[in-house]
């Protein structure tokens, strides 16, 4: 290729990284002397190397030259020099899936160093037992990182839609001066002003109800504990933090598997209610409501969110029945497949479907459209 030019060259160098070493069979290299290419190419092709052994004819792989063999804290060093944030992201996220996950999780220098996000939550989570006395205090810090970051972003955005949909279900016809509710008074009546006198001529009167401390409002979040529910899980768990703040509402937690485990009194904890959940077992839904259903105390004034995948271990009869006899006793009843982002909806549509001809909503949603699911019926 000595006849092409210098952007010729680097063009056919950027192929070569995306194509990988087989991309030389036929010419496409990278070009000599170009150190940061073959730098980034040792760090991709690491990726793809096989763990824990040699790599097979045609892998992508590479070094950084004599004496420079790599492994993951250089890799982790190399990428953090070499790649933007985002782009270091998405590498670190392939290399915890991929390889040096043992030596991740017992290394604190080299855990340190990842950039902390979701997805390291769920390495952390799904495999706490390669954690030792030296990682354990370290990945509780990540966790709780991430968690205090995700709260943060997600409480701006679903804590208006439910304050004000509570707060317009909270009025009350008690005509008690220190429960006057002036702002929305003068705001319904300002078609009564009287602009020759200048005066506002009130024919109505709207007061906040004196029982605010009751919290007439139950929400009960119900976690599957399955490893398809994980992403779903950790907002679960943070959306219920944020639910245990708003005015008006009393707010239970619970996992299950075969079994429940009644984490209401952690609920303001994330972090501890996500190192609960164990992953993995069978799965009772049917369990799970009937436990629910022992909660409430307002049929008309509880929501329970269900997150699952909807595969019931039990007889799909018996799980319909229960949420139809929830729903007929007049709870809000909301099954959610997933929750989040880039949650991938994998659960039970027929099961699912089943339970929504019965009385429950089925969503899989982002947290934002959850909390305009609730507003919608708070409001009534």
């Amino acid at each position: 290729m000595a006849d092409v030019t210098a952007e010729q060259r680097q063009i056919l160098t950027r192929w070569r990284l995306v194509l990988g070493k087989e991309a030389e069979q036929h010419g496409i290299c990278i070009g000599a002397g170009d150190e940061q290419a073959q730098r980034i190419e040792a760090l991709v092709g690491f990726l793809f190397e096989p763990a824990g052994g040699q790599p097979k004819p045609g892998d992508r792989t590479g070094d950084l030259g004599p004496g420079h063999a790599m492994n993951v804290p250089r890799w982790v060093d190399e990428v953090g020099r070499l790649f933007p944030r985002e782009a270091k992201e998405v590498m670190e996220r392939e290399l915890v899936n991929r390889r040096g996950l043992r030596e991740l999780m017992q290394t604190p220098d080299l855990l340190e160093r990842i950039e902390p996000n979701k997805e390291l939550v769920k390495t952390l989570l799904t495999h706490r037992d390669l954690l030792n006395e030296n990682t354990r205090a370290l990945a509780r810090k990540i966790i709780a990182k991430v968690v205090e970051d995700l709260k943060k972003q997600l409480k701006v955005r679903i804590e208006p839609a439910l304050t004000g949909a509570i707060r317009r279900d909270k009025h009350s016809p008690r005509r008690v001066y220190r429960n006057l509710d002036l702002k929305r008074t003068i705001r319904r009546n300002l078609h009564n002003f009287h602009a020759p006198t200048g005066k506002l001529l009130v024919d109505r009167l709207f007061f906040h109800a004196a029982e605010r401390k009751n919290r007439p409002w139950h929400i009960i979040v119900a976690v599957d504990q399955s490893g398809s529910m994980l992403d779903s899980a950790i907002f679960s768990a943070v959306m219920a933090s944020i639910f245990a703040e708003l005015p008006a509402v009393r707010t239970s937690l619970f996992l299950f598997d075969t079994e429940v485990a009644d984490l209401s009194d952690q609920v303001g904890q994330p972090v501890d209610v996500l190192l609960s959940i164990q992953l993995g077992g069978g799965t009772d839904i049917t369990k799970a409501l009937q436990y629910a259903n022992q909660l409430v105390r307002q049929p008309a004034k509880t929501i329970v969110l269900l997150i699952t995948d909807f595969y019931e271990g039990r007889g799909e009869r018996e799980l319909v029945h229960q949420v139809k006899e929830m729903a007929q006793a007049g709870i809000r009843m909301i099954g959610l497949g997933a929750l989040g982002y880039d949650a991938r909806p994998e659960y039970n549509k027929t099961t699912a479907a089943k339970c929504r001809k019965v009385g429950m909503d089925i969503l899989s949603c982002t947290p934002e459209k959850l909390a305009e699911a609730m507003a919608h019926i708070i409001r009534g």
